[in-house]
């Protein structure tokens, strides 16, 4: 990886460090990761294991080791009807974290048990060991095997007329830009929308509140400024359009019903904001747009204090979200804080576990009673053909129908 100091070079017990980005990761000198997750929890079919949520883990994908793990609600499952379908990508500002961590694995399992829905949390690759964009093509092709109805619990229960993509901090940008992806593609299935928790965008320009830097923020500034040349391997700066979307892009999505939560302590408050801006100036029917703010809060809270009146404010309306049928006369809602009777069975703040990973890809090895890698599942039934895969050629590639819709952005 190409040199792009992070931090003045320190030496620890560990060794001297190249980049420091704690509580996240820290990357030594002599090539080592270190990075601060919660542990990995395995896999069990058995929904009792789990508040009444089987989970199973598949390889889409052997030659990358891309992964998903499925969280499907077994009373929702025996009532005959057909699930909402929610591909998830989990947070970390793309470089730590995992679907199996056990963060995200009791998240997801709350989320799916609270809104009945089908839950693909997808395993993508991190950085810096591989940089973004992979993180978006392991994404993408998560999306494609999630499109072919393959595997049986999806040929069963899910709907797939319901398809949404979700995200938090990182995994909020992945989905925005999987979704724009999705409109360039035919053959891909229809996705009725996005949940965005805290989405990690930003700029060259600070924003006003960027400006100022509480020294309570979770993510300084200065620390964000630094993070996007660091998991792009210094190929990329704060005006590359991945991290800072042009309106032209956002139009794409015009007619999608999307989800935006905002922390408004989060020094990312801003840029959830502005990103809800640059919508409604493209025209956004306002049916389809839905803006949570979570007062007194910071990035990501919701995963570490689940008890809180905000942590559950904001899980219930992500759940009436996904359940909610599109009408045509429902404003745009701010949805203010409140309380609700608690979500059990998501973590308190994640205790540090260190891997030493610079491992070629991520191999979860736990106990599940799924058996991985089956080679004719994955290369016949799950249909990956790699040599259909399109390469993303910006706004203006999209049809004339849909760049119509972009002149209302100016």
């Amino acid at each position: 990886m190409p040199a792009n100091k992070t931090y003045p070079s320190h030496k620890n017990a560990n060794g001297e460090v190249d980049d420091e980005f704690y509580p996240l990761i820290r990357k030594y000198k002599d090539g080592r990761i270190e990075r601060f997750m919660s542990s990995f929890v395995p896999a069990s079919e058995d929904p009792d294991a789990s508040r009444g949520v089987a989970t199973r883990d598949v390889v889409i994908d052997q030659g990358t080791g891309v992964s998903v793990r499925l969280f499907l609600p077994a009373q929702a499952a025996e009532a005959g009807t057909r699930l909402p379908l929610v591909v998830y990508v989990h947070g970390g500002s793309f470089c730590t974290e995992s679907a199996f961590s056990r963060t995200y694995h009791r998240y997801a399992t709350s989320l799916a048990a609270s809104a009945g829905a089908l839950i693909v949390s997808v395993e993508y690759r991190l950085a810096p060991e591989y940089p973004v964009p992979t993180s978006y093509d392991d994404t993408w092709a998560a999306l494609r095997w999630v499109a072919s109805l393959s595997d049986p619990w999806l040929a069963k229960y899910a709907d797939p007329g319901r398809t949404f993509l979700a995200g938090d901090s990182a995994g909020g940008n992945i989905v925005y830009h999987t979704a724009v992806r999705a409109t360039r593609d035919d053959t891909m299935m229809d996705i009725q929308g996005l949940v965005m928790v805290h989405p990690f965008f930003w700029g060259l320009e600070r924003l006003p509140a960027e400006k100022v830097s509480d020294g309570d923020a979770m993510f300084p500034p200065v620390w964000v400024d630094k993070l996007w040349p660091f998991v792009t391997a210094g190929q990329a700066g704060n005006d590359d359009p991945r991290i800072n979307p042009p309106d032209e892009e956002i139009a794409l999505l015009s007619g999608k019903r999307v989800l935006v939560a905002v922390a408004l302590k989060d020094t990312l408050r801003e840029r959830g904001h502005r990103f809800v801006s640059s919508m409604r100036r493209c025209g956004w029917v306002d049916d389809n747009l839905t803006v949570v703010e979570s007062e007194g809060e910071d990035h990501g809270f919701h995963l570490y204090a689940p008890l809180r009146a905000t942590s559950k404010k904001l899980m219930k309306s992500i759940v009436e979200f996904i359940n909610r049928r599109p009408t045509l006369l429902s404003p745009a809602m701010v949805i203010p804080d409140g309380s609700d009777e608690p979500m059990h069975g998501v973590p308190s703040r994640p205790f540090k576990d260190i891997f030493d990973y610079g491992m070629r890809m991520k191999r979860w090895n736990g106990a599940s009673s799924l058996k991985l890698g089956h080679a004719k599942a994955s290369r016949i039934s799950y249909g990956l053909n790699l040599k259909k895969a399109r390469t993303f050629g910006g706004p203006f590639s999209a049809p004339p129908s849909v760049r119509s819709m972009m002149n209302n952005c100016f």
